[in-house]
């Protein structure tokens, strides 16, 4: 699996959520001023994304054009400079 493309802090528009995609297959979720409110895998199968957090619920996304759409939410790469 090569996780590499998509590796980095992905976030809403407001900042409110912020997923941390890890080169080792782990994320970390955020969600305002909780931070890892949910930790657990992730698998990549082309453009589509499976979570399973650390209680063993499990959800999924896609990747489109630079955006991840999860849960009915709209996740961008975040940009460090």
């Amino acid at each position: 699996m090569n996780h590499n493309r998509y590796v980095g802090v992905w976030v809403t528009a407001d900042g409110y959520i912020r997923h941390e995609l890890l080169a080792n297959g782990r994320y970390d979720e955020a969600r305002g001023t909780r931070k890892s409110a949910y930790r657990g895998s992730y698998r990549i199968e082309g453009d589509h994304i499976l979570y399973c957090d650390d209680t063993g619920f499990s959800a999924d996304g896609n990747f489109r054009d630079g955006v991840l759409y999860h849960a009915g939410m709209v996740l961008r790469r975040e940009i460090t400079h």
